[in-house]
């Protein structure tokens, strides 16, 4: 949803937090044919102190309030605050995941799409039996894997708008 700061940073307030474009039209479509968004997010920036939970919590309140702005919204944000290794929550692994579907009944592994820009993105929701597009963003700021996950995912979009477009005329 946000431009992806270069490696090793972290986006630890609303001002450098840059919504991609379309994000805002994307969301507001799938809203409308009803569909459930649910975003699932490492945070690793928490567990490294770069920024707290507050402040992550800040940041989904002021996108929520700027979606609604263009009558979309987010149905469900699940924040995985914790370093690498130490939790089942982070991306790759998919106890975040899980916890959404208990949470959204209706949300299953066979009905759901996993839209990532990153390998972890694409290797969660492959582990769940997902289909997967990858999302490469820009080329300077991707996380190594980018070329890995693009060959893994089920497809891969330009952008977010662009796939929900090409899925909305489909269906």
């Amino acid at each position: 949803m946000n431009l992806k700061p270069p490696e090793g940073r972290y986006v630890a307030n609303w001002e450098q937090f840059q919504i991609l474009p379309g994000i805002e039209q994307a969301v507001a479509r799938l809203n409308q044919a009803g569909c459930t968004i649910i975003v699932v997010t490492n945070q690793r920036g928490v567990a490294l102190g770069q920024m707290t939970r507050a402040d992550i919590d800040e940041i989904h309140e002021r996108l929520r309030e700027h979606l609604a702005k263009y009558g979309a919204h987010l149905d469900a944000i699940y924040v995985c605050p914790h370093d690498i290794g130490q939790c089942h929550c982070r991306k790759p692994d998919i106890g975040l995941f899980e916890q959404a579907f208990s949470d959204f009944p209706g949300a299953r592994p066979g009905n759901s799409v996993m839209i990532g820009d990153s390998l972890s993105d694409i290797e969660a929701g492959t582990r769940l039996g997902m289909a997967t597009i990858f999302v490469p963003g820009d080329p300077s700021t991707q996380k190594p894997g980018a070329e890995r996950a693009a060959q893994f995912a089920t497809a891969t979009a330009t952008s977010l708008l662009a796939r929900v477009q090409r899925h909305l005329e489909i269906v």
